[in-house]
């Protein structure tokens, strides 16, 4: 007897099978869901340097140079919201990881952890029509993208980072062509379009629209690895 899985989770496999040909379904659905993630690491961090000054709540690495740019008297910089930031980004990676002694299934715990992220955006969404409460989306918006970077390096899908581009184009540049390419090319390609589309809703219409759509794509990311979790991996007797 062969375990059926329901349509939306058959078809994450299949889109995961074809990003790591000859590997089989050994990441499961968790590839294209990751690529879902690093479009909503793109919005996030335009809602966060665009509306929240000038800070980087997902990419660490910016966030660092920031604050020392902002500690040596550079202007629009904030060196306290490059600390709360990054602070409360460590804070997150520290429960994603301690959660994650506790769940050693991996679609699991990626389910847990993205619909906890999911919560904070909705609250972040929530407190963002109020004014002088930037500090407080700032700590929401690091947090939960510590929790994401502590879950996405727990599953450990190759070149499927959602934060980090560095070492991706880098391996873009320098690595024969092949099936890493194509992943590579996907994850740059989905954090420009998370990074234009916040860019424009934040731009344009504000925090809030800018946080909407990240906080469905995170939910659907969640809803979708939760159900592969319930199902399992397929099996025949």
């Amino acid at each position: 007897m062969t375990v059926q899985h329901a349509p939306v989770t058959a078809l994450l496999r299949r889109a995961g099978a074809r990003l790591f040909p000859g590997d089989g379904e050994r990441h499961g659905v968790l590839p294209p869901l990751l690529v879902v993630l690093t479009v909503v690491t793109g919005m996030v961090d335009a809602v966060s340097f665009l509306g929240l000054h000038h800070v980087f709540v997902a990419n660490m690495t910016g966030n660092v140079v920031f604050l020392g740019f902002a500690l040596a008297g550079g202007t629009g910089l904030s060196a306290l919201a490059s600390a709360a930031a990054g602070t409360a980004f460590l804070a997150g990676a520290f429960t994603g990881g301690r959660i994650a002694l506790r769940i050693a299934a991996p679609v699991r715990l990626f389910a847990l952890l993205v619909a906890a992220h999911a919560v904070l955006v909705a609250v972040a969404l929530a407190v963002g029509a109020f004014d002088r409460i930037t500090y407080v989306l700032i700590v929401l918006l690091a947090f939960g993208m510590g929790m994401q970077n502590a879950v996405v390096r727990k599953v450990a899908v190759p070149d499927l980072t959602t934060t980090v581009l560095t070492l991706t184009l880098t391996g873009m540049a320098a690595d024969p062509p092949g099936p890493a390419t194509v992943r590579r090319l996907l994850s740059v390609l989905a954090m420009f379009t998370g990074a234009l589309t916040g860019g424009l809703l934040q731009v344009r219409h504000g925090t809030s629209a800018a946080l909407a759509p990240a906080l469905v794509l995170l939910a659907a990311v969640a809803l979708a690895a939760a159900d592969a979790a319930r199902t399992g991996p397929a099996t025949a007797a």
